[in-house]
């Protein structure tokens, strides 16, 4: 080869491996999902593979280093420190070869980058498992002493395990009756809004008598009170007044307060009282489904001799529905959290079962964290798997968890779509 001149398959070999070494050159498609994604990372070659396993390696060692470690620890515990001694030798050649370590070391060649980079994959699992395996096996240790401990643990976290240990009796019958209140509760409030927004969205027509005109504008008059009054007040209130009102009706039928205790009991009250009130907000995110649909569908459908009530039933309700069921689902996350204010009435929920354990065990922190956590379990639970039924209805998935009391929440989405 002539001085001077580039050698055609040097150059190749080169423009070879910085393909290699940029694997990001042609970015994805976009909407790609997080599985080719990811296998795409995995496929692909990586800078630093040594020292950015090495030093997640170490940090795992470091944090697990005075934590007590099984059998399984310890051999995740020799392969971290394995590729931490393969790490320093490819670090000591490199320093002593310097510019010759491509050409001269065996680590440099492009034929072992990927069992490196596959390697590396394992060392990573490795140390992540040996980093949770520490505290882990800490709070396994932590949590058999708590159980097996006969009187309440003076740690915050110990006393908290015993509570629940101790009481899961109380918080299994009160999450049950929690979800069971917010479940029915919110499919008896759907049907009595779909009844009421029915009301709502009347309108008196030219062609109709005078007593139809008059009861659509009783019906209208009537939700619109109703909405006023149960959105204004507190379901705590609300609470109490179905509860007592119920006991002064049977009361005043003469009936005797065993008899009264085993028909209407503080859960029905409850029921009552989620029902009542949901059905006010559901009403209002119905309406502004409904008004969100086109007016001349209904127009048209009545120009093809469709009455009002059958204009509404085939082409409005359908479409109103669907705008609102983001926000219809999301009432069933609301009721499970605003269940809790029925405890005041005796309502065995997850928020009294926490007071019952109080008042066994004198600790209110630990209790009332406890009853967070379960809380904050139930609503993530329950929203995800609202967001995969409303995947399959193809609507808009539930937004993030919270108050759905916003009437212009259906009808900005449906006008967006």
């Amino acid at each position: 080869m002539a001085l001077g001149v580039p050698d055609p398959r040097l150059e190749e070999a080169v423009l070879g491996e910085e393909e290699n070494l940029h694997p990001y050159a042609e970015p994805l498609p976009e909407g790609a999902g997080f599985f080719r994604r990811l296998a795409r990372f995995v496929k692909s070659d990586h800078p630093y593979v040594l020292l950015g396993t090495s030093a997640v390696a170490a940090f795992s060692l470091a944090c697990t280093a005075t934590l007590p470690l099984g059998a399984a620890g310890r051999v995740l515990t020799v392969a971290c420190l394995a590729w931490l001694a393969f790490s320093a030798v490819a670090l000591v050649a490199k320093a002593v070869l310097r510019g010759a370590y491509r050409s001269r070391c065996p680590l440099a060649r492009v034929t072992l980058r990927k069992p490196l980079r596959y390697l590396s994959y394992l060392v990573w699992a490795c140390a992540i498992a040996l980093f949770c395996l520490g505290p882990v096996a800490h709070f396994v240790a932590l949590c058999q002493g708590a159980i097996a401990s006969p009187t309440n643990p003076s740690g915050f976290l110990e006393s908290a395990v015993y509570m629940l240990y101790n009481g899961r009796q109380l918080f299994v019958t009160g999450v049950t009756t929690t979800i069971e209140l917010a479940l029915f509760g919110t499919v008896i409030a759907f049907f009595l809004a779909l009844l009421l927004v029915f009301l709502r969205i009347q309108t008196p027509d030219r062609g109709e008598n005078d007593a139809v005109r008059f009861f659509k504008a009783v019906g209208a008059g009537f939700a619109r009170l109703y909405s006023t009054v149960v959105r204004g007040t507190p379901m705590m209130v609300q609470g109490a007044i179905v509860y007592f009102a119920g006991l002064a009706v049977f009361r005043g039928m003469g009936w005797e307060t065993a008899h009264i205790n085993a028909v209407w009991s503080p859960f029905w009250a409850g029921l009552v009282t989620i029902s009542l009130n949901s059905t006010a907000y559901m009403m209002e995110v119905l309406r502004g489904g409904i008004e969100a649909v086109d007016p001349g569908q209904l127009e048209a459908a009545r120009s093809l001799g469709l009455s009002q009530w059958q204009a509404m039933r085939r082409v409005v309700f359908p479409q109103g529905v669907k705008n609102s069921i983001p926000a219809l689902s999301n009432e069933l996350i609301v009721n499970i959290k605003d269940s809790s204010v029925l405890s005041i009435i005796g309502v065995f929920d997850l928020m009294f079962a926490t007071t019952s354990v109080i008042g066994i065990y004198y600790k209110g922190l630990e209790a009332y964290c406890i009853a967070a956590v379960v809380y904050l379990i139930l609503t993530m639970v329950f929203s995800k798997v609202l967001t995969m039924l409303a995947a399959r209805l193809d609507v808009e998935a539930p937004g993030p968890v919270g108050s759905t009391t916003d009437p212009a929440a259906a009808p900005a989405r449906a006008r967006q779509s």
